[in-house]
């Protein structure tokens, strides 16, 4: 983010698959974490406090979280335009390739929600009009690992692309999509980093 403020390199987006994490953003409070540190710890599980917005959210594998470092002086509405294309492209994505109808999140609702269930989450950090953090797309994701937190503070359920479809995806296919939709969305192309 510092070397896109100081324009020493483009616009990029990272797409990336963490290892079992939970990040408290700039709301976050730690009663929505419903187990205790030390046995998060003994599964394998940190906790982290970042600087994007939000409360608390899980990052795991089977999930793609996606960091998008770039301007966004070009959407319309800035923050909210940019919020908004994040959400369109995971809509697109699902009806276009999986016949899946999502609609976005309204209010402190951010994100890309079937029914009820939240299948993107959002969670931002803006400073001198480049983004950072971005969004986490449940694909193969396990579910129950939602179980140690209240996911945003929402009190609402989450669900997957595995599970609305009834197959285990495979992950660079669905990681290739979100990169091809965000990158229409955002109207450039994306970079990727190789592992």
């Amino acid at each position: 983010q510092a070397k896109r403020i100081r324009n020493e390199i483009d616009d990029v987006l990272l797409l990336l698959e963490h290892p079992p994490v939970l990040t408290l953003g700039t709301r976050g409070d730690r009663t929505h974490i419903h187990v205790p540190a030390a046995e998060l710890a003994e599964s394998g599980v940190t906790i982290h406090e970042v600087g994007r917005g939000g409360d608390v959210t899980y990052h795991g594998p089977g999930q793609i979280v996606g960091y998008p470092i770039l301007q966004i002086a070009a959407f319309p509405g800035r923050v909210r335009g940019f919020v908004t294309a994040i959400e369109q492209a995971i809509i697109s994505l699902l009806a276009e390739q999986y016949g899946i109808a999502a609609e976005a999140g309204t209010g402190k609702m951010t994100g890309v929600w079937v029914g009820n269930a939240k299948i993107c989450a959002i969670g931002l950090s803006i400073r001198q009009g480049v983004s950072m953090h971005g969004f986490a797309f449940n694909v193969n994701t396990n579910l129950r690992h939602f179980d140690w937190i209240n996911p945003c503070g929402l009190s609402r359920p989450v669900t997957s692309l595995a599970s609305l479809t009834g197959r285990h995806l495979d992950l660079a296919v669905v990681r290739d999509q979100t990169g091809g939709y965000m990158a229409n969305q955002f109207g450039r192309q994306p970079v990727w980093l190789e592992e």
